[in-house]
């Protein structure tokens, strides 16, 4: 059981990586977070299309291998 929860969880953090790389760059985010991005304030739109269906990938991927994380933990310690 233990073996299969890890082999899991290493594939999980596999296509974690892959989903965040994935995903298109925020350059221009990055920069506002900088500068302040006070002119920015009533620019922000909800994610659509593709950067929407991979924040939900990513943020699935992420539940599970925290659910097989502690999962794993309950078996070793039993």
């Amino acid at each position: 059981m233990y073996s299969i929860l890890l082999t899991a969880m290493i594939i999980v953090g596999v296509l974690i990586i892959l989903a965040v790389l994935m995903q298109p760059s925020k350059q221009q985010d990055a920069l506002s977070a900088l500068s302040g991005g006070g002119g920015d304030l009533f620019a922000t739109q909800k994610a659509r299309g593709f950067v929407a269906v991979m924040q939900r990938i990513t943020a699935v991927l992420g539940a599970i291998w925290f659910i097989l994380g502690l999962a794993l933990v309950y078996v070793s310690s039993h």
